[in-house]
């Protein structure tokens, strides 16, 4: 596969005001595609920095969701600092912001504040619920945006605790949705443009069939672990070594290669197993069913049989077995140059553009590491910068 740097967004400028995740991860698609992304980071840093695991002191976290990006750091509460963004404004398209509520407003970087620098200004504020809503002041991490839009409560088992997604699922989905909306909005030349994008808004319509499975139905969805509700067999089976795959007979043409697959015509036959309709109301006998076959022979054997028949199935890898997968390793995974870690890893871009994947190959950057380099830009001199450092507006390693 043919990883490419040619840049689709060049000269645009990204004027990151975000932290966490939403909105850097949103930033850093940006960088991707070859904008000009300048992070402005608080004097502590990103959150995110703090966050285990560490490599060499640096945190995978942030690390996965900032590179492509120039790291400076201005303090915002000053007002020399806030002199240092409203020129970075003024030279800027987008400006991307996740501050909570007001604080945005309180540090003279809200929306009205930034259109006198720059009239033109596409402006991006993630929230985690609609500014003037009921819950414009709540906090949302990841994890309230997943209890509240009632995920928890749909994946798992009847009776089970409620089930968090392993990774911050809504953050990531909120990222997309602002990229979307942004270049949207450079499309269409409308100037300026305020963009909102609550993640809470953006779980539910993310969502899509199950909440419009209640509002349709009025009946809320069963938790039903790794099976369906709409199809049988569509789960997990384990195999004789414990080895967990997935079997996704999602019609009754499949079923009945999936009988063929496993030299089990007779289940075909069986009243209770016959259409779709009859196996979903037969769950529990069909999975014991098939489990008990399953149970006698590797997941190899069984993933071999179903492939010759067309049967939709695959196994549930470990993460270890993820990056062992040859179509992993040969595309997904990139290597960036970092200061102080050498040949560092990263998560590829996933779409392909005539057949090319477009990638920044700055690396996730250190705390300030480009603050003298972008002040300098604005026409700051050493002297100016050495001073704004030692008045704590301003930091560099």
């Amino acid at each position: 596969m043919d990883w490419c740097r040619e840049l689709l967004l060049r000269g645009l400028r990204v004027l990151d005001l975000s932290h966490t995740l939403a909105g850097p991860i949103a930033t850093m698609i940006l960088a991707d595609l070859g904008a000009e992304v300048i992070k402005v980071e608080a004097p502590h840093g990103d959150e995110t920095r703090s966050w285990a695991p560490f490599v060499n002191g640096e945190s995978v976290y942030y690390m996965s969701i900032n590179r492509g990006k120039k790291s400076i750091v201005v303090n915002l509460k000053s007002e020399k600092g806030r002199e240092i963004i409203y020129k970075l404004v003024a030279r800027s398209h987008v400006v991307v912001e996740n501050f909570r509520p007001g604080t945005a407003k309180k540090l003279g970087v809200d929306y009205e504040a930034l259109l006198k620098y720059n009239p033109e200004i596409v402006y991006v504020s993630i929230k985690g619920f609609r500014q003037g809503s009921i819950y414009e002041d709540k906090a949302a991490y990841d994890i309230i945006i997943q209890a509240m839009s009632g995920l928890m409560l749909t994946t798992g088992r009847e009776g089970d605790p409620p089930v968090r997604v392993s990774f911050a699922l809504f953050d990531v989905m909120t990222g997309m949705m602002a990229v979307i909306y942004t270049l949207a909005a450079l499309y269409s030349g409308v100037r300026p443009v305020k963009i909102e994008v609550p993640m809470y808004d953006v779980a539910l319509f993310s969502m899509c069939y199950v909440p419009l499975m209640y509002l349709l139905t009025g009946k809320k969805p069963k938790r039903m672990g790794h099976a369906h509700p709409s199809m049988a067999p569509y789960q997990a089976f384990m195999d004789s070594e414990g080895k967990w795959f997935i079997v996704a007979a999602a019609n009754d043409r499949l079923w009945r290669s999936l009988c063929e697959a496993i030299g089990r015509l007779d289940l075909c036959e069986n009243p209770l197993f016959k259409t779709n309709a009859d196996r979903v109301a037969n769950r529990e006998k069909l999975v014991a069913t098939l489990q008990d076959i399953f149970a006698r022979d590797k997941r190899e054997t069984w993933l071999k049989l179903l492939d010759e028949k067309g049967v939709p199935a695959s196994p549930i890898y470990e993460l270890d077995e993820v990056f062992r997968d040859p179509y992993v390793s040969t595309s997904i995974v990139i290597t960036l140059e970092h200061p102080k870690l050498g040949r560092i890893p990263q998560l590829n871009q996933p779409g392909l553009i005539n057949g090319k994947r477009f990638y920044s190959a700055r690396h996730p950057p250190l705390l300030g590491e480009h603050t003298v380099e972008v002040l300098k830009e604005l026409g700051y001199s050493d002297e100016e910068i050495s001073k704004l450092k030692d008045e704590g507006v301003i930091y560099y390693p």
